[in-house]
């Protein structure tokens, strides 16, 4: 195998590939990445076994051919390389690179034994905005269970019904929904017109960090598929395609959860909420972070407090508008903030149902996301 191509192409297609493979004691190939040598570019492979990625990009290929070395050794190396030619060739079971005046042998395996990453039906596909799918999802992901022992509370859920795609995401403490919409050619949905699928946060990770890492300010590329068969999903966007299995459980109805009726309603200015609810978390109780919150009718205020028996007490009043009922409800303050900073708007909507009742926030400007928390129960 013999390639030449320039440092930034190269660096970005190993960028692309190069975070999922990782210390893997019973595999060890899978610490390395797979460089390829075909007709029409360098294309760099890699898999955890659970989350496969695959970059292809530009280069002259003298002797087509495929090698394995170390990921993080490549990249570091690749990284540090003026952004000039660069030429890789191996020989016997070295990778040799020349780059102007840099030579280095870094030693390598044969890809007979590296992992295949398994092909998708590429015929039916989901499109939508790149710069959508990054904004919404990173919306939404934030939620997502960490317990392992939950699966399917482990990846973001993906409901698709007709032109619309929605990602909900929740720990069962919290919980976050956004739609957007979508463009497909798939035909094949479940019954009633919806096809639900768990993807697992780690690949969205995958997914969003690249995106983010080098495809941002490239306006030619304002696109991302997915397709879809029983068990797997497979993101393409660009030259680089992330392909990974579904969680294979039964999501919980959370519609059930949202509050259909409430008793208060309180529309206040972000901001000075934030600084709020920052302040009172100060004085909450460790390992429980809860808060107060009093909506006064009578008022129109909104009144955030907490006391501590070690370190004091705060209280803040804001002015709100409210309508309703009075109200109150405790909360958990981290909870509450990961959902407001992720509303993109000078004003917030609370609507408040009683002291037991999840709390919905949302904002007016964008009716297609909503934020739901659980109380804390006094």
């Amino acid at each position: 195998m013999k390639i030449i191509g320039l440092q930034k192409n190269i660096k970005q297609g190993v960028f692309a590939v190069s975070n999922i493979a990782g210390k893997n004691n019973n595999l060890p190939i899978l610490n390395n990445i797979v460089i390829q040598a075909i007709d029409g570019g360098i294309r760099f492979i890699s898999t955890n076994l659970e989350i496969g990625v695959t970059s292809t990009v530009r280069g002259k290929i003298e002797a087509e051919g495929m090698f394995t070395v170390d990921a993080k050794i490549f990249l570091d190396y690749i990284n540090l390389l003026p952004n000039k030619r660069v030429e890789l060739e191996v020989k016997d079971t070295n990778l040799n690179i020349n780059a102007e005046n840099y030579q280095t042998k870094i030693k390598g395996q044969s890809a007979e034994e590296y992992p295949l990453i398994p092909d998708l039906d590429s015929e039916n596909f989901f499109t939508l905005k790149i710069s959508d799918f990054k904004k919404s999802l990173s919306k939404v992901i934030f939620a997502v269970s960490n317990d392992e022992n939950r699966l399917a509370l482990s990846g973001v859920l993906f409901t698709i019904e007709d032109d619309n795609l929605t990602f909900a995401a929740t720990d069962s403490y919290r919980l976050a929904e956004k739609t957007i919409k979508i463009k497909t050619n798939y035909q094949n949905t479940e019954e009633g017109g919806l096809k639900r699928i768990i993807v697992p946060t780690k690949a969205l990770q995958e997914v969003l960090r690249i995106i983010s890492g080098d495809y941002d300010d490239n306006k030619e590329i304002d696109e991302i598929k997915f397709y879809l068969n029983d068990n797997q999903i497979l993101f393409s966007f660009g030259s680089v395609e992330v392909v990974s299995r579904l969680i294979d459980e039964q999501y919980p109805d959370y519609k059930q959860i949202i509050p259909q009726n409430h008793k208060t309603t309180c529309i206040i200015e972000k901001q000075e909420l934030v600084r709020a609810i920052k302040t009172s978390a100060i004085f909450s109780k460790t390992g429980i972070n809860d808060i107060n919150l009093d909506f006064l009718l009578g008022s129109q205020k909104t009144v955030i407090s907490s006391i501590s028996g070690q370190s004091g007490e705060n209280i803040v009043n804001l002015d709100a508008k409210i309508e309703g009922t009075d109200n109150s409800i405790t909360i958990n303050y981290r909870y509450l903030l990961d959902g407001l900073n992720n509303i993109d708007s000078d004003l917030i909507r609370a609507e408040i149902t009683d002291s037991n009742t999840p709390a919905i926030i949302k904002s007016d400007a964008d009716p297609t996301y909503l934020y739901i928390v659980m109380p804390i129960k006094r």
